[in-house]
């Protein structure tokens, strides 16, 4: 019997006492060849002899284990590749090296072997053997690429083997499977998913004026207001006007969405009259109030501020008290409103409609109470900013209906409503500079009454936020190519959704990135952003040219990288190199300052799409195991897969750096709601559809 087949029984030797003659001890059990007793008898002589030499058999292990990664789920071994590397350690009384044959089947149902697999692929030894090891040593072997399926349950065991002695009896049993990172099916032909729609996010105010408090992220105090009270010069009769702000109250909480239930009602009545239909008129009253310059603005809670990528609705600035006092300090009349403002930024021509950059403001002012004593109420509402290159108009007065309301915000202490009389004050500016500016903003009140003739006072409303933070600052730039200049607000950081429907593949393997690279870079659950590479790069090339996405790629996945295509399943179809972190970002491997910088893709992580083997019609993102005998270790900083072409190319296709203006640093999320319900790479991410 040949040795390799390592599962032979020898003959024990009975020594009789006294007669110098051998006899045959009963046959001990042969593993794999119970019913081979014409192999047994082959194999006999071989065990006798060494067995009367005075030899011990080599005994396996009683823990076979499968990797890579070398880790259980429950009573079953996860491998992460198909290229399944099957292990066991060996013991030799002897001290002798020794073999071990490995012995794999399918699992049936009830977990009993079902059918033996043929692992050498010769067709009749079906077996595979390691080469010697010393005695305590773990003797492995790996399986060829193709023989083992992906989401199939195996069994396998072992038997050693000295160069002289059998081991009689097999290993216990060991189950594995080989599980993919993540489970997809193939690509959908459609899909609802909008990739660049942004939510509101909410934003707390690093400079809300020394009147308001400031506030830590959680909500609690940061810095408690320094001034109650501001007060303007006296009078000719020795008055003088005074203000007192107060940050928002549960009554003007309250006051807030009274006024909104009343517009809306008012502007369905109004269209009503105007001949409108029911159905119309409740269509034109959901857009009410009709001045916002942020039309989703009116529908936030009032409280707190929020904004996205051109809009910035704040709504924290709360209420202002005014005071008209006599020379002993004597209350002679007052009044209070509430206040919010809006910000809008136009990033194209298309947006702004002019063939300049441009941003609004808008300042929101409603009456809660004018005493009759003040006569009337004139509020003027004074804006700054560090533009360079602005022009700004005339402020617009409109009322709620947006109806012109003359040249400043005005209220007869005898004629005013306080559901649906407020006033809003817009101020456009235009920017023609060139490169990039980010503008600083100002704001403040000041407050007058016909009671007085001189009589006012200013109340400082805070800027767009402290120079380290720039909350609320627009930037403007001429950088983006095909687009006329335009400006945007980047504190707020874009959102990326990829259409893990129709790109299943490269979707999956971004989700299995972003939880295993030390950065998570992209995932919105560590809150960690892509920095984008822009068209404003200051980074330049050895030879001075501008640094671009195609030479981050070319250290990842370019010709020099030595990146190869793992065999897989033609159902696969064509493949390309796909990088995590994108090229276009400085997240990138090959990005030259970037955290994740690395001299060759040889260092990412290597992963492979592959068919599955359990009867489905789903793929698998499984470990490249070519260089990396083990697998990824999870700490690499960049990854590199193979993943189907036509996902590879279209999965970032409609991403917006245009529209949304990111330029060089700007930050984003890239989400991926197919696999976001799935929190560990510890087991198999399986996909869902959205929608």
């Amino acid at each position: 019997m040949s040795a390799w087949r390592h599962v032979a029984a020898g003959a024990a030797l009975a020594l009789v006492a006294g007669m110098g003659t051998a006899a045959a001890a009963p046959t001990p059990p042969v593993p794999g060849l119970e019913d081979s007793p014409a192999e047994v008898a082959a194999a006999g002589p071989q065990d006798l002899a060494a067995i009367a030499a005075g030899g011990a058999r080599p005994v396996s292990g009683t823990a076979p284990s499968a990797g890579p990664k070398f880790a259980k789920s429950g009573s079953v071994w996860r491998v992460i590749a198909p290229e399944v590397v099957l292990r066991n350690t060996v013991t030799d009384a002897d001290g002798d090296t020794s073999t071990e044959t490995f012995q794999v089947y399918t699992a049936k149902a009830d977990g009993t072997p079902g059918t033996e697999v043929d692992l050498d692929g010769a067709g009749s030894n079906n077996v595979l053997v390691s080469p010697y090891v010393a005695s305590g040593a773990t003797a492995k072997v790996t399986v060829p690429y193709g023989i083992l399926k992906p989401g199939v349950l195996y069994k396998f065991r072992t038997s050693a083997y000295d160069g002289s002695l059998y081991e009689t009896t097999w290993s216990p049993w060991a189950d594995f499977r080989i599980e993919p990172y993540v489970k997809f099916p193939a690509a959908q032909t459609s899909s609802t998913i909008n990739t660049t729609a942004q939510e509101n996010i909410e934003v707390t105010r690093t400079d809300p004026g020394p009147a308001l408090p400031t506030f830590n992220a959680d909500g609690t105090v940061k810095r408690e207001a320094t001034q109650e009270r501001t007060c303007g010069k006296q009078d000719g009769e020795g008055r003088k006007l005074c203000i007192e702000l107060s940050p928002p109250t549960a009554e003007s909480k309250a006051r807030a969405e009274q006024r909104t239930k009343a517009l809306r009602e008012a502007t369905a009545a109004k269209a009503r009259k105007a001949g409108k239909s029911s159905a119309e008129a409740a269509e034109v009253a959901a857009d009410a109030p009709l001045a916002d310059l942020v039309s989703w603005c009116s529908d936030e809670p009032v409280g707190a501020d929020y904004m996205n990528r051109t809009d910035a609705c704040l709504k924290s600035i709360g209420s202002a008290r005014l005071l008209f006092v006599d020379p002993e300090e004597a209350t002679i009349g007052h009044a209070v409103f509430d206040f919010e403002q809006r910000i809008k930024a136009y990033p194209n021509k298309a947006a702004g409609g002019t063939n300049f950059a441009e941003f609004d403001q808008q300042i929101r002012i409603m009456p809660v109470s004018i005493d009759a004593a003040l006569d009337g109420v004139t509020l003027k509402w004074n804006t700054q900013s560090t533009c360079e290159s602005c022009n700004t108009s005339v402020i617009r007065w409109a009322d709620d209906f947006d109806n012109a309301a003359g040249d400043s915000a005005y209220w007869d202490a005898d004629d005013w409503n306080a559901y649906t009389d407020g006033r809003w004050g817009t101020r456009a500016t235009t920017w023609n500079g060139t490169g990039k500016e980010i503008i600083d903003l100002g704001w403040s009140v000041t407050a007058s009454v016909d009671a007085s003739a001189t009589a006012s006072d200013t109340a400082d409303f805070g800027t767009s936020g402290i120079p380290e933070v720039q909350e609320f600052a627009p930037r403007c730039d001429d950088f983006v190519g095909g687009s006329l200049p335009g400006c945007v607000l980047p504190f707020f950081k874009p959102t990326y959704t990829v259409d893990t429907n129709k790109y299943p593949a490269a979707g999956g393997y971004y989700w299995y990135m972003q939880q295993v690279m030390p950065d998570h870079a992209g995932s919105k659950r560590w809150d960690s952003l892509l920095h984008y590479l822009g068209p404003d790069t200051p980074l330049t090339t050895s030879t001075g040219a501008k640094w671009t996405k195609a030479n981050s790629r070319n250290v990842i996945c370019g010709s020099g990288s030595a990146w190869s295509i793992h065999p897989s399943d033609a159902s696969v179809g064509s493949v390309d190199c796909d990088e995590y972190a994108m090229a276009s970002t400085h997240e990138s491997g090959g990005y030259p300052q970037g955290v994740n910088l690395v001299t060759s893709g040889t260092k990412c992580a290597q992963l492979f799409t592959d068919k599955m083997g359990d009867g489905s019609a789903n793929f698998g993102l499984l470990a490249d195991t070519r260089a990396v005998t083990n697998g990824p270790s999870g700490t690499e900083r960049c990854g590199r897969a193979a993943i189907d072409s036509v996902q590879n190319e279209e999965a970032f296709k409609d991403y917006p750096a245009p529209s949304w203006r990111l330029l060089d640093g700007d930050g984003f999320f890239v989400t991926l709601p197919g696999y976001e319900h799935c929190t560990s790479t510890a087991t198999t991410c399986t996909w869902k559809k959205i929608g």
